[in-house]
């Protein structure tokens, strides 16, 4: 099959009132991403993600320019079969038959930022169309599950220190085994940081998994005095402990605790997860299907993790297609044990799709539907679909 039309849609979508919650980032009132179609010649149509911002929120406008201004081009009346090639296509332009035919890159400029997450929807919706196409998931296109069943943790925790205990047993009595809270500057103080995983640790058993992210907003030294003020906490991984712009100084932070250090939610490509590995910044890697570059690229990641000896846990935090292309490469992936599940006010996860996603006692099965075997709301679609 031919592709005959790649399209890309920016859905805003308020988030209801009762549901927001404020971090960082700020009051988080709306959920944005791009969604991305490739129909092909046949009319059977594949889908993906592309993200502005790591968050909730972003501005879109430039990824669906992107999209339908730079990359449609390359791809209209190519095979959907040939991901690989229409990905080095992409990320080497004009210069793609040199990369071919010498085997490495020679990339565009745009080898980094909204041009990859532009890159990311595509190659997720080829991967969706192939496993249509197919009659198969997408999972078994990448080798198979590793195992059939993977533990989801809450993704969530915003709480204040008097709050927060309730609000993670609230998770594990959902009946998740592991929880992630927030912590940095949102709480003003490393000590309040502090207090707040301790109050939160104190509620929950210690057979209960307990990660901790910062958002990239901690400075180097005040990781440091986080780091030692939780040693006690049985943390399973603190993440993003520091700016994804200062690697070394991630590993600087690694190296003055017995911690696990996660990062890779921020970062392009697998070069950027090499590099992370390469300095031993990191014990786990996250690569976000919608950022990184796609499938292919969270797949490269999770190999790099298998020959670094380190855990992936893909960052899933977006609408039902990035989780379900973060989901599908955990499976798949040998180093893969645990998934994210948003605890967050999410329409992008439970509305835009007709299927419904679930965990069942803290778990969540190896996808079995074709492709990625989510189908839009195209109602939703059509309320929420920005001008651009």
């Amino acid at each position: 099959m031919k592709i005959s039309n790649v399209e890309a849609f920016w859905l805003r979508c308020p988030i209801p009132k009762e549901k927001q919650h404020a971090s960082d980032y700020g009051l988080l009132t709306n959920f944005d991403m791009t969604l991305v179609v490739i129909t092909t010649d046949s009319g059977l149509q594949g889908f993906g993600e592309a993200k502005a911002a790591v968050g909730s929120s972003g501005v879109c406008a430039s990824i669906v320019n992107c999209i339908e201004n730079e990359l449609k081009p390359l791809l209209v009346g190519k095979s959907v079969s040939n991901i690989t090639r229409l990905w080095e296509e992409m990320y080497n332009g004009t210069r793609d038959h040199y990369a071919l035919s010498r085997g490495r890159k020679f990339p565009i400029l745009g080898r980094r930022g909204l041009t990859i997450s532009a890159m990311s929807g595509i190659d997720t919706a080829l991967w969706d169309l192939k496993g249509k196409i197919l009659n198969v998931p997408v999972l078994d296109l990448l080798g198979g599950a590793c195992r059939d069943h993977m533990p989801a943790y809450a993704s969530g925790g915003w709480a204040d220190v008097n709050n927060i205990g309730a609000q993670v047993k609230g998770y594990v009595d959902k009946g998740f085994r592991g929880v992630k809270m927030r912590v940095g500057v949102m709480d003003d103080s490393v000590q309040k940081s502090i207090d707040r995983v301790k109050a939160a640790r104190a509620v929950l058993k210690p057979d209960v998994k307990l990660m901790v992210d910062a958002h990239g907003t901690f400075s180097v030294p005040e990781a440091k005095q986080f780091c030692r003020g939780v040693e006690d906490s049985n943390i399973y991984w603190f993440e993003e402990p520091i700016s994804p712009d200062n690697k070394p100084g991630t590993a600087e932070v690694r190296a003055a605790t017995c911690i696990p250090i996660a990062a890779g939610e921020s970062e392009f490509t697998s070069f950027d997860i090499h590099e992370l590995l390469q300095l031993r910044a990191v014990d786990v890697i996250q690569p976000d299907a919608a950022i990184i570059g796609g499938i292919s690229e969270a797949m490269r990641a999770g190999h790099l993790a298998c020959a670094h000896q380190v855990e992936m846990a893909p960052h899933c935090w977006g609408s039902a297609f990035s989780f379900m292309a973060g989901l599908t490469v955990a499976f798949a992936s040998p180093s893969a044990t645990i998934i994210e599940f948003s605890l967050g006010g999410n329409p992008m996860m439970y509305d835009l799709v007709k299927e419904k996603i679930t965990v069942t006692n803290g778990s969540i099965a190896a996808p079995t539907a074709p492709g990625l075997g989510m189908t839009p709301d195209w109602d939703f679609v059509r309320e929420f679909k920005q001008g651009v």
